[in-house]
């Protein structure tokens, strides 16, 4: 991959200084990921209402909005966690209801808000993935995986002996094991304190960064989109009311 393909305006510093987002030129990147017409109803509740957009290969986006503005409700429709009442998503120019929900998982993958890491080893959960679709994930891929998101040697720890911090990195790990396409965060960060906040942005961008991922996150946090995102949408009753550079939507200056 060359410095042409992606570009960023700072890089990591060797204490882990924050990260610039990637920058993707839409106009010169394959789209990897497009909803249409995108809605989801429940009863009488309007969740997601009529959404288009398009994300490039490699591009974060970031979605903000007020408390129930139904930024998750969108995020868990572009894997099927949810299902639309009307419209679709295109993954790489498939529509996604032609894709088996578990492949499609494994395509999409998901990070929440809280680390749901099962009862177990370190070790376990992130061969999880794999191990459904009948594959063994060699320890010292898992050695690798642990080394890149910061937890060298905890492959035999038990997660109930984990941090905060400590187990979103399991949780990304776990879904990068799955080699996905796309990369799904429901505010990955809110339930940590500061200095892991800045840990777990820095790692996500370095990830996406190193493996072209697209990313889609919802943060209730402006300037965290600021910090991690080239482009913001903004949410409002379940609509689309803004999208386009972060620095313009949020009105940075």
């Amino acid at each position: 991959m060359t410095n042409s393909e992606i570009s960023s305006e700072t890089d990591v510093s060797a204490d882990g200084a924050t990260l610039a987002a990637t920058s993707v030129d839409p106009s010169q990147a394959m789209v990897e990921l497009e909803t249409r017409g995108l809605s989801r109803r429940v009863g009488e509740r309007v969740l997601v209402s009529d959404i288009s957009l398009q994300v490039s290969r490699g591009e974060i986006l970031a979605i903000v909005g007020a408390s129930g503005a139904g930024k998750s409700s969108f995020l868990r429709l572009l894997n099927r966690l949810d299902e639309p009442t009307s419209g679709t998503v295109l993954l790489k120019s498939i529509d996604y209801r032609t894709i088996a929900p578990q492949e499609l998982r494994r395509r999409v993958g998901m990070v929440m808000q809280t680390a749901y890491l099962f009862p177990g080893t370190v070790a376990a959960n992130i061969a999880f993935g794999p191990t459904q679709r009948g594959e063994i994930l060699a320890p010292d891929r898992i050695a690798g995986l642990l080394e890149r998101v910061g937890l060298p040697g905890f492959a035999d720890r038990h997660v109930s002996n984990l941090s905060g911090g400590e187990a979103q990195r399991v949780a990304l790990a776990r879904t990068i094991a799955n080699e996905p396409e796309v990369l799904l965060l429901d505010e990955p960060t809110s339930a940590l304190d500061e200095a892991s906040v800045r840990g777990i942005e820095n790692l996500i961008l370095g990830i996406a960064r190193e493996r072209r991922m697209t990313c889609v996150m919802v943060t209730h946090n402006r300037d965290q989109a600021v910090r991690m995102a080239e482009r913001t949408m903004i949410m409002e009753a379940g609509r689309l009311v803004a999208i386009g550079p972060t620095s313009e939507v949020l009105h940075v200056r």
